[in-house]
Formats: structure tokens, C-alpha cells, sequence
């Protein structure tokens, strides 16, 4: 079958099941007035390209901290990060935030769209700061909105969107510079049940369909049971992290539940 445009977002760089994401014992200290917080206490992990990893854990536990790290939001206090096989412990703060461009999409519980741009202005922004042309970016815009199922909505604005669709639009922004990952931080959580499960099924397609490796950070173990691994966190360590049994499949789970009318 001949490959599109879409189909090569995130053309085969590397095998999936290849090292993605490696952290060594990874320690993180803040310092708020005399006090000194130890918020990851030796952290050791390893995912692969092409995992979903959901990362869970009570208000303080370190999950924010990890995803702030492998993010390349913030750097250890010790340990070493590495993504795709670059350290980026040592890299600068520009070097940094080149990574966080190209190589990963975020995706948050409060949507963060202008609310005076279109659907495609929101999802086209990232790519005003990649090294992309000018006339390529409405098209990559578009692509990602389809991706997400808003193709017909890219010149609504954030006003003319439910919550659910909003949330699409910051998918479709996070998508739209072509990332090696995806991380999502509580990405449900301003959302009803059934938008939720509608959210979790674009994850769960991009992953399966597209091999796109995706971080979610959740409180709720319903969402959690929409990914392949659970890591759970505790006092800055890792509690638990094990492969999940009878995951939900979003396409199934929809199906039983009520639709809600607009």
C-alpha cells in the first residue's frame, strides 16, 4: 500500500520496541525557603518506542517532577536523561528547548488555546517555531486536525468547540511538528466521562496506527487502563510499574456508553 503524507508523520525513524526514553538513577532536589524537597529519589526506567505508558501516583509522589524531566522541562539534580540516545543532562537551555520542538508534544488538562484563532491557527502555531515553510504549515495544521477528527472544523474558534473537541485542537497542536513522543498531563481531567473515553480512543489510534510512544500522566485508573504500562509513583520512587491486564479498548467502551447530545 503506498504510503501518504499522513501515514509517514512519524515515518519508521527506528524500529518500535527500541530504547526511547532511559533514565539513571535520577534525583530531584527544590529548595523552597529553608527547606528542601527530595521529589525523585534514584529514579531508574526505561521505555521503548512505541510504548503508552500511563504514569500514576498521589499528589506529590514525583509524577509531575518525571514528566517535567523527561519532558526536558527541567533537569535532574543528579542521574542522567537520555532521549534517542542523547544525554540530555548536559545540554543547554536552547538545546533543550530544540528538543522539546522536534522530538515532543505536550498535551495538558487545561487546553491552552487562543481564543481569538481558528482551530487551524491554534494547531499551526508549533510550527512557527520549527524549521518549517511558511506554505507547509496550514497543510500540517489540517493533516493533524483530520487526524484527530476536526477536519471540519478548522476554522471554528475555541468558543464554537465543546471542551471535548477543544482538547482535540490540543492534540492536533502537539502533533503537529511530527514528535518522536507524546506526553499528556492529565489530559482528561476537564472532561466528562464520554468525552474522556473519546479522548483516550485518538490515543490509543495514534499509538496503535501510527506507533507514536505516549506519557500520560493520570490520577484516575480507569484512564490508566487505556495504556499498555502502568508506572506508578510513591515518596519520589517507583512503586509499581507493570504491563496492563484486560486493558480497555476506547472504540469498545464507547459503544455501551450513552451518547450525549449537544
Amino acid at each position: 500500500m503506498a504510503t501518504t503524507s499522513q501515514d509517514a508523520v512519524w515515518g519508521a525513524s527506528s524500529a518500535a520496541g527500541e530504547r526511547l526514553i532511559e533514565v539513571r538513577d535520577v534525583h530531584k532536589y527544590y529548595e523552597l525557603g529553608e527547606t528542601r524537597v527530595h521529589a525523585l529519589r534514584g529514579i531508574s526506567v526505561e521505555i521503548a518506542r512505541g510504548e503508552f505508558v500511563a504514569v500514576m501516583g498521589a499528589s506529590g509522589s514525583g509524577k509531575s517532577t518525571f514528566m517535567n524531566i523527561i519532558g526536558c522541562l527541567d533537569k535532574p539534580s543528579s542521574g542522567q536523561y537520555w532521549l534517542e540516545g542523547i544525554d540530555t543532562s548536559t545540554l543547554s537551555k536552547r538545546e533543550l528547548a530544540g528538543i522539546r520542538n522536534q522530538k515532543i508534544g505536550f498535551v495538558f488538562q487545561g487546553f491552552n488555546l487562543l481564543s481569538r484563532t481558528t482551530a487551524l491557527e491554534n494547531a499551526e502555531l508549533p510550527t512557527m517555531y520549527a524549521n518549517i515553510p511558511k506554505e507547509e504549515r496550514p497543510k500540517r495544521a489540517q493533516e493533524a486536525l483530520e487526524m484527530v477528527g476536526l477536519g471540519d472544523r478548522i476554522h471554528h474558534y475555541p468558543s464554537q468547540l465543546s471542551g471535548g473537541q477543544q482538547q482535540r485542537v490540543a492534540i492536533a497542536r502537539a502533533l503537529v511538528n511530527r514528535p518522536q513522543i507524546l506526553l499528556a498531563d492529565e489530559p482528561t481531567g476537564n472532561l466528562d466521562s464520554r468525552t474522556s473515553v473519546e479522548v483516550m480512543e485518538i490515543l490509543q489510534g495514534l499509538n496503535a496506527e501510527r506507533g507514536l510512544s505516549i506519557v500520560l500522566v493520570t490520577h484516575e485508573q480507569d484512564i490508566a487502563q487505556y495504556a499498555k504500562r502502568n508506572i506508578v509513583f510513591r515518596d519520589g520512587k517507583i512503586n509499581k510499574d507493570h504491563l496492563v491486564t484486560n486493558r480497555l479498548n476506547a472504540a469498545e467502551v464507547l459503544r455501551t456508553m450513552p451518547t450525549i447530545e449537544d
